[in-house]
């Protein structure tokens, strides 16, 4: 016996779904590509992920680990496309990536420290240029070594809306600081050697002195680079899952 089905009922279970996937990018709604602008006297060269939706959208400055502007570090962007944003990977080491950590610590120790932030700045003006581009609504997120540059940005630029640095370098000097006006989420590790939850928590401490906004969590029982799942000794799933909803959830109430 073949019953029949109720036009009406199938309209209203299909039509949300279809109105879902029309408002919200997917992946082959985000046009990915090659950019090149200037950063001083020099050509430098990133990828921009740019959603393939109506009106002006707010940005990212994308920054890679140590490692250089690798294939984990475009995904990330690429999936930060997805939610709306326009995500720029930047690439401070000059098309080089590391495929060791030896090799990663010599790029690392040799970016000049004023070569990287006039990149950075170089980068925040691209992405204010873009017709896409809400300017008012531009970030920055870093992991590793990028997350130090991300929170960099947010010390040298007053337009910057917001900042994620995941496992990044942190400071407690308040003149440093000051100048912050993003908001500011930060993930770290507990476990982790390097940017210990005693620096964390003095950095914590003095930008809430300074009466800026910040978010912070510690993982307890990660360690550095736990984010990522090519790192395989420090990966930890169940946190780098929770770190991309806090990450999501950050940028939508601070970016919109």
């Amino acid at each position: 016996m073949t019953m029949k089905r109720n036009p009406l009922k199938i309209l209203l279970v299909v039509l949300p779904i279809v109105i879902f996937a029309l408002s919200s990018p997917t992946l082959s709604q985000v046009k990915a590509r090659e950019v090149s602008y200037k950063s001083g006297d020099e050509t430098v060269h990133a990828m921009l992920y740019t959603p393939q939706v109506g009106g002006r959208r707010p940005a990212i400055v994308v920054i890679h680990e140590w490692w250089g502007l690798n294939d984990w570090v475009k995904e990330q962007a690429q999936k930060l496309a997805e939610q709306g944003y326009v995500a720029l990977a930047i690439d401070l080491y000059r098309g080089k990536v590391a495929s060791s950590p030896d090799e990663a610590h010599e790029l690392m120790r040799g970016l000049p420290e004023d070569r990287g932030q006039r990149d950075l700045k170089a980068a925040f003006d691209f992405l204010a240029s873009q017709k896409k581009v809400d300017k008012n609504k531009i970030a920055s997120i870093g992991w590793c070594m990028g997350g130090g540059w991300a929170l960099k940005l947010a010390e040298s630029e007053p337009g910057l809306a917001a900042t994620v640095m995941n496992y990044g370098a942190v400071t407690d000097d308040a003149a440093t600081l000051a100048p912050v006006h993003a908001s500011v989420l930060g993930l770290f590790g507990g476990q982790d050697r390097g940017i210990t939850p005693e620096n964390v928590k003095s950095f914590e401490q003095e930008m809430k002195k300074l009466g800026k906004k910040v978010e912070i969590k510690i993982y307890p029982d990660a360690g550095h680079g736990f984010e990522n799942p090519n790192n395989k000794p420090a990966y930890r799933a169940e946190d780098a899952a929770d770190a991309w909803r806090r990450t999501v959830d950050f940028l939508k109430k601070t970016l919109g």
